[in-house]
C-alpha cells in the first residue's frame, strides 16, 4: 500500500505513478464510454480512496446523459452510489482505515459548515452532491471521496452489497421525499405514482409507519407486480386514463391521505392532487424530473421542496439525520431492498460486461 507521503510526492512532481483504471465517462449528451483513466489519489487531508466493489445507476445519471445537468461536463466519470473497500486515507481521517468496507453516501458533507450544522448536508459549502457531478464519481474501479469521516459509513464484511448500495441514494431519497415529507401516520391511505426504484423505496419505507393501504400506480404491469411483492395493497395501471376513478373507488370517494409522485421523467398523466383528501394537500409530494405544476402549492417544484422553501432532495446522507446513524442499514435486511435492482452485471478488467454472468 502506498503511503500518503508517496502520493503527495507524485502529486507534487506531476508524475502519475498510481496506474490506471476503467471508468464510465460522460462525453456529452447521449455519449458515454468505458475509458482508461488515472486511478485517483488522496488530494486533501480528509479524503479517502475507495476501491469500488458494487455500484449502480440513478435516474439522475439518466438526466445527465440527456444533457439536463449542465454542471456535469464532458470527461466526467459518472456515478454517486457505491460500496467498496478503502485503499488509502488522508492524515486527517480518523474514523476509517485501509481495508474497511464502506458505503459511500451520494452526499459529501464536511459536517462543520453553517449549512451542515442546520442538517442540510446537500448544501454543504465544500460538498453536497459532487460525486459524478463536479468531481469524478463511483462508476469506476476506484473513487476519491472527500470528507471521508462524515461521508462514508462502515459496513459489516458479510453485508449484502446489492442491498447496501441502495442506501447510497435510492432508498433514503424515497424515504425522505415520499415518507418523511408526506408526514405519514399509522392508518393513512397512501398513493404512490410511479413504481420505479424511488417509488419502490417509498413503498418499502412507508411500511415502517403502518399505513392502512398503499396504492401503487404505474403504466407497466411488470413494475406493478414487483410493487405487489414489496407490499403494495392495491395495483392500478394508469394507461387507460382511469387511475383517479380507481383510486376514488378504492377509497369510497374520499381520496388518499398521502400522495407521492415518484416519476424521474415527465409526464405521467395522473395528478396526485386529483385523488388527495381536502385536508391532505400539505402531504402531497412530488419527485420528478421537471417542474410540477399539477401538485399542490406546498410541493414547490418538481424535485421536491418543503413548504418552508429548503431543498430536501438528498438532504440526509444515507438517512443518518432522519432515522439515526446506521438504522437504515439495520433495517435493510428485513426490507430486502436488493430486488429493486432489476439487473446486475459484473465487469471484466477491460470494462465490458461478461455476457454469461450468473
Amino acid at each position: 500500500m502506498r503511503t500518503i507521503e508517496t502520493i503527495a510526492d507524485a502529486i507534487a512532481t506531476g508524475v502519475e505513478t498510481n496506474g490506471t483504471m476503467k471508468a464510465l465517462v460522460y462525453g456529452g449528451p447521449g455519449q458515454r464510454t468505458w475509458q482508461s483513466k488515472p486511478k485517483p489519489v488522496v488530494r486533501d487531508p480528509g479524503d479517502a480512496v475507495v476501491r469500488i466493489t458494487t455500484t449502480t445507476i440513478c435516474g439522475t445519471d439518466l438526466h445527465i446523459l440527456k444533457g439536463d445537468v449542465p454542471t456535469v461536463t464532458a470527461g466526467r466519470i459518472l456515478g454517486h452510489e457505491g460500496v467498496g473497500i478503502i485503499e488509502a486515507v488522508g492524515p486527517h481521517v480518523s474514523t476509517f482505515r485501509t481495508g474497511d468496507r464502506v458505503l459511500i453516501s451520494c452526499i459529501s458533507a464536511c459536517g462543520i459548515c453553517d449549512v451542515c450544522r442546520k442538517g442540510m448536508y446537500s448544501h454543504c459549502r465544500t460538498g453536497g452532491w459532487i460525486l459524478g457531478n463536479t468531481i469524478d464519481g463511483t462508476q469506476a474501479e476506484f473513487v476519491r471521496t472527500p470528507h471521508a469521516d462524515t461521508s462514508l459509513y462502515h459496513l459489516p464484511m458479510d453485508a449484502n452489497e446489492e442491498a447496501m448500495v441502495m442506501l447510497s441514494d435510492i432508498l433514503p431519497t424515497g424515504f425522505e421525499c415520499g415518507v418523511l415529507n408526506g408526514k405519514l401516520e399509522p392508518g393513512d391511505t397512501v398513493a404512490i405514482v410511479g413504481a420505479g426504484p424511488i417509488g419502490l423505496a417509498a413503498l418499502l419505507t412507508a411500511q415502517f409507519y403502518s399505513p392502512a393501504a398503499i396504492l401503487m400506480i404505474d403504466l407497466d404491469d411488470n413494475r406493478l407486480r414487483v410493487a405487489e411483492q414489496f407490499g403494495a395493497t392495491a395495483l392500478i395501471n394508469s394507461s387507460n386514463g382511469t387511475a383517479v376513478d380507481q383510486v376514488m373507488g378504492l377509497t369510497a370517494g374520499s381520496g388518499v391521505d398521502v400522495g407521492s409522485r415518484r416519476s424521474a421523467f415527465p409526464p405521467p398523466s395522473t395528478s396526485v392532487s386529483q385523488f388527495s383528501r381536502q385536508a391532505a394537500a400539505s402531504r402531497t409530494w412530488a419527485f420528478t424530473g421537471s417542474p410540477c405544476s399539477c401538485i399542490s402549492k406546498h410541493c414547490g417544484i418538481g424535485t421536491s421542496r418543503s413548504p418552508r422553501g429548503s431543498w430536501t432532495r438528498r438532504q440526509y446522507p444515507c438517512c443518518s439525520n432522519s432515522c439515526g446513524r446506521g438504522s437504515c442499514s439495520r433495517q435493510s435486511s428485513s426490507l430486502t431492498a436488493s430486488p429493486s435492482a432489476t439487473s446486475s452485471r459484473p465487469t471484466t478488467r477491460s470494462g465490458t460486461p461478461r455476457r454469461n454472468a450468473p
